[in-house]
């Protein structure tokens, strides 16, 4: 059998009574569907009942089916073994349960073989899309979105559903920097994939809720809470090497993280002008000058502008480095200071008694042009992401990354029928 165009790959644990169903119905479609040579493998992680005999059966009677064993849990480890070690252009994969129509099949691996897209994946969220599932699930599956949106700067619509597929090239780029084994794993890669500034194509699918699933709403909602802040994290360091990523896939970076910090930069503007308010309001009769009251307000709201937008805006954790960021902060503060009041010199050497609404379009115009210069420089200069020493001129930064599974990568245990070759081989 010459090499598949397409791997799909299908994560079970404990699916004895259900995967034989799955592959068949799978392995039919595919034979009447898609033109190309195909592989479905079936990678088990760690069931303790018969599915691993099943998987074998199945492999054994289907030169088309392979099946993994893996010796421990976890759906995002399975996928990330599997895929590298596959030798197909593109993979994908599937919840056992077969929750989204099939016939979504063709059009989520076509834009990958034509080259248009590096990633493409089912979207439950999509307008139109059709699904069937309870309030509690679509509650859930909602937030989770606004969540990513928020924190991450998400720009796909749908980071959970059981139907991905990527490119084999892209895979080996992005996958090594994916840490999470399980069900985080998604979002992960579809974050990293678009702070690389690839391509990912949402098909709407057709979905029905299984009333048998055994998922954890809430321990997997915790999980992936605490998937969101690590990776939130891990790109606000600056450790992984997203835009040299980028490069080398000939991709332009992608402008969803520039415009999450954007929207949040102005949100802290928001609150920190309605302290400076606030304080020179407090202040004024106090201290008995309308520019002492209005200097002491600007100084305790810049300092909190620093320390709020440090935080939220650009994901800065720790007591490292605070104490010289709030200086720059406050130099920043100067040179807008020194922008708006010199506007204003310049005004009034050109117009002896400028009208009021002149004075306040030009302060305006400079306030803006400053708040966009603040901007600047606290993501290019305030919080710039430290690099890694040792580099070469022009480089990047470069992740020094772990492998977080628990301990090596053991040999994949590979049954398939005559002319196959074991993944562990390749």
């Amino acid at each position: 059998m010459s090499s598949p165009v397409l791997d799909v790959v299908i994560p079970v644990h404990n699916e004895q009574h259900t995967v034989r169903a799955c592959v068949t119905r799978l392995r039919e479609h595919l034979q009447d569907t898609f033109p190309y040579p195909f592989r479905i493998t079936i990678a088990d992680n760690a069931s303790t009942d018969a599915t691993r005999q099943e998987a074998c059966a199945l492999a054994a009677e289907n030169p088309c089916v392979a099946a993994v064993r893996l010796p421990e849990k976890g759906r995002g480890r399975a996928l990330k073994q599997v895929w590298l070690a596959s030798d197909a252009p593109i993979l994908a994969y599937m919840d056992v349960d077969l929750s989204t129509d099939l016939d979504a099949l063709w059009p989520l691996v076509a834009p990958l073989m034509s080259g248009h897209s590096d990633l493409a994946i089912g979207s439950r969220l999509h307008r139109a899309a059709r699904v069937v599932r309870g309030p509690k699930r679509e509650l859930v599956s909602r937030c989770y979105n606004l969540l990513l949106r928020g924190a991450l700067g998400a720009g796909f619509s749908d980071a959970q559903c059981g139907f991905k597929a990527i490119r084999a090239d892209v895979a080996a780029e992005v996958l090594p920097l994916v840490e999470d084994p399980s069900w985080f794993f998604d979002t992960e890669l579809l974050v990293l994939a678009e702070r690389c500034g690839l391509r990912i194509h949402e098909v709407p699918v057709d979905w029905y809720d299984d009333p048998d699933s055994r998922v954890d709403v809430v321990s997997t909602a915790l999980d992936d809470l605490r998937g969101v802040r690590r990776l939130r994290r891990s790109l606000a360091s600056g450790v992984l090497p997203v835009a040299a990523i980028a490069e080398r896939m000939g991709r332009g970076r992608g402008g969803t993280a520039l415009t999450a910090q954007a929207l949040r930069f102005a949100g802290v503007g928001v609150v920190s002008t309605a302290l400076h308010l606030g304080l020179f309001a407090s202040l004024r009769s106090p201290l008995g000058s309308a520019q002492w009251a209005n200097l002491v307000a600007l100084l305790l709201a810049t300092v909190a502008n620093t320390a709020m937008n440090r935080r939220w805006t650009f994901g800065v954790r720790g007591r490292s480095h605070a104490a010289r960021q709030h200086a720059q902060g406050l130099a920043v503060l100067g040179i807008t200071l020194l922008m708006t009041s010199g506007a204003l010199g310049l005004l009034h050497r050109w117009a002896v008694a400028p009208p009021t609404w002149l004075e306040t379009t030009v302060v305006a115009l400079a306030t803006a042009c400053s708040t966009l210069v603040r901007f600047v420089a606290m993501r290019r200069w305030i919080f710039r992401p430290p690099m890694v020493s040792g580099l070469g001129e022009g480089e990047g930064p470069v992740a020094v990354l772990e492998d977080h599974d628990a301990g090596p990568v053991e040999p994949v245990d590979l049954a398939v029928a005559d002319g196959h070759r074991s993944l562990a081989d390749r």
